[in-house]
């Protein structure tokens, strides 16, 4: 299978094929085991800058298997999409226009509404604004699909609590980042996704929504959906009020999301929930992250952003308990560590999603790594799940041994 496109006859939910180059091909192996069970498509992308380690695509966009899944699909990345938002936010601060230990409202005004004057880019790139509770902000589908007013509220909304203290703004951080951005540059993020990101980047697989365009992403597999949506009912009167599950509730359970999600052609698409709602491409997570894993440049070479700017990504913001979360999440500037099983990687950042999505890159190898898949199955977290955990310690292992 090294360094040729593979094809093979199988049932059709197992269709799949890919490029690996040598000493890659254990990754190859974990991919299509965890991916050939069900009813579902993915994607793993492994660069060295402009090098290509493994090029793997497995299944279907759609659920009635009409169209095979390509090496350029896209899918809804939920919280690796955090990653997009944080990117550009950084490359606005690379050029000096914005600066982490200044006040949001020194750049977004309205945001000093309700006491939140003091707080600052630094603290709401690491989650610990207080502005987590998307129920306090949305009451129903509808809101959550008006992006601008999503961005007016949140501006207006009170903190839970003084800053901080880290607790995971699951929902709420893609228009928080959007805000600042928007009112630093006068454009919302899809468009800055597109001339910071995307392009500069040479991808098509980074994008926020889809708008009226072309690209049809790949249709949503799985349960969690369904399951999550009548859990956020049921337990609304309990979990909604009890202190210790409170936050993690009101953070993750937005009114209305499931509905949006739904069908070959959700409304989600149409939105720009930053936080959730790219559609992107495993290559193009992987071209994501090739400047932190090479010290500011991009797969072509050229400087994406300065080496001063990737050191400071890399700083552990906050070690406390995360609210929302339950765990210690050492939080970045936007970025979390890299987890993985089995083979550490100290350094190593990047963002994971619910259902298992997500890209990193590690400086220490120089490797950047991009996954997405269509399926959201009944055992994900808000951040990832045992897949991408098994896939990022096989790449790590891989890489240990042939780079």
């Amino acid at each position: 299978m090294a360094g040729t496109r593979e094809q093979t006859r199988e049932p059709t939910s197992a269709r799949w094929g890919g490029t690996v180059q040598p000493g890659f091909e254990p990754l190859a192996e974990e991919f299509k085991r965890l991916m050939a069970r069900g009813p579902r498509g993915g994607a793993l992308v492994l660069r060295s800058a402009d090098r290509v380690l493994a090029d793997l695509c497995i299944g279907w966009e759609d659920q009635v298997h009409t169209r095979p899944w390509r090496p350029e699909t896209q899918a809804l990345a939920f919280s690796a999409t955090k990653g997009l938002a944080s990117m550009v936010i950084h490359r606005l601060a690379d050029r000096g226009q914005i600066d982490y230990g200044a006040p949001v409202a020194s750049y977004w005004p309205e945001f000093a509404a309700a006491g939140k004057d003091r707080i600052t880019v630094r603290e709401l790139l690491s989650h610990r604004a207080g502005l987590y509770d998307v129920q306090a902000v949305a009451h129903n589908a509808d809101e959550l699909l008006d992006h601008i007013g999503m961005e007016q509220r949140l501006a207006a909304a009170t903190p839970d609590g003084p800053p901080g203290r880290p607790a995971y703004h699951a929902i709420t951080y893609g228009w928080l980042a959007s805000g600042l951005a928007r009112a630093v540059t006068g454009k919302g993020m899809r468009d800055l996704v597109r001339t910071e990101l995307a392009e500069p980047l040479g991808t098509s697989g980074l994008e926020i929504g889809t708008g009226d365009g072309p690209t049809k992403p790949a249709e949503m597999v799985g349960r969690s959906l369904r399951i999550y949506s009548a859990f956020g009912i049921a337990a609304t009167p309990l979990l909604g009020w009890l202190p210790i599950t409170k936050a993690g509730f009101r953070a993750l359970h937005a009114p209305g999301f499931e509905e949006i999600c739904r069908g070959p052609d959700p409304a989600l698409w149409r939105t720009e929930m930053p936080a959730v709602n790219g559609a992107l491409s495993a290559d193009g997570l992987a071209r994501l992250y090739v400047p932190l894993a090479t010290g500011g440049l991009g797969p072509d070479g050229r400087p994406f952003l300065s080496p001063e700017t990737v050191e400071r990504l890399g700083r552990i913001q906050t070690r406390g308990l995360d609210r929302v979360l339950g765990v210690r999440m050492r939080w970045r500037l936007g970025f979390h560590h890299a987890f993985a099983l089995g083979r550490p990687g100290p350094r190593a950042l990047g963002h994971y999603g619910f259902g298992g999505s997500g890209g990193w890159g590690d400086p220490d190898t120089g490797i950047s790594f991009g996954f997405i898949s269509s399926h959201i199955g009944n055992f994900t977290t808000a951040i990832g799940d045992l897949g991408i955990l098994r896939l990022t310690a096989v790449a790590r292992v891989c890489a240990a041994r042939s780079l």
